[in-house]
């Protein structure tokens, strides 16, 4: 079965790691469990988190070998689980005047970058997290990894594009910036509103031109030969100055 198909259609996800299966059973996580696959080797340093497995979840072990015969690739972490999506849930935002920061991602197909956005968000604290059609599932197995567990507690809501984002952004009264390696206000002169929206792009192209000139554009300065920082990277660098400017 693809992960797609998984993921997409059949309403389940896989976690991959002991760091992500001990924020599924630490009582943050969002979604629900179906049932867990590990390596003997690894039942006696997890014995504690297993306690608080719900009733009625399946533990079943098996050796390493037999683990990557049932996924297809070497499982050498020796923990997996099912996780199970359940109906998506509307981000439960305060009402103005309370502040707000909500992360929206437009393009964004590399689940590195959609993990690591997950992870800078729970760090710095963002409410929830937007994604446009485009942007991969926070939920791939490689996201929720690379996200160290994030994904899993930070709301998020898919929506249809860059436009259904900016309706989401009006109607909860979010003023909407937008990550520039171009033009725009310098980021450390930003004073942050009260509700925002920080609306991110895929690396290279970047937000669609026609999308920046609704918005308005914030940027990183950078040394003269070099225009370009991970989205990532950029993003937490983007946080933590909406963060500390209230």
């Amino acid at each position: 079965m693809r992960e797609r198909d998984l993921v997409g259609r059949a309403g389940r996800f896989i976690v991959e790691g002991e760091v992500t299966l001990r924020v599924m059973l630490s009582g943050r996580a969002r979604f629900g469990l179906e049932s867990v696959l590990l390596a003997p080797e690894r039942l006696d340093g997890l014995e504690e988190v297993l306690r608080r497995l719900p009733e009625g979840v399946p533990l079943y072990t098996a050796t390493k070998p037999v683990m990557s015969a049932i996924t297809g690739f070497p499982i050498h972490r020796g923990v997996l689980a099912v996780g199970l999506r359940g109906p998506e849930v509307e981000p439960d935002l305060p009402p103005a005047p309370a502040s707000v920061l909500v992360i929206g991602l437009v393009g964004l197909t590399n689940h590195d970058n959609v993990g690591g956005l997950l992870r800078n968000a729970a760090a710095f604290g963002a409410d929830a997290v937007l994604l446009d059609a485009a942007t991969c599932d926070p939920l791939y197995r490689k996201a929720i990894r690379v996200s160290a567990g994030a994904a899993l507690t930070v709301p998020f809501r898919r929506l249809d594009d860059a436009d259904a984002l900016l309706a989401y952004a009006d109607r909860h009264g979010l003023t909407p910036l937008a990550l520039s390696p171009g033009g725009g206000e310098i980021l450390s002169g930003l004073a942050r509103p009260n509700r925002t929206l920080l609306i991110l792009g895929t690396e290279g192209p970047g937000l669609p031109p026609a999308l920046m000139a609704r918005l308005r554009t914030v940027r990183i300065p950078m040394a003269a030969d070099f225009d370009s920082l991970n989205v990532a990277t950029a993003g937490a660098i983007a946080l933590h100055h909406l963060t500390t400017s209230r």
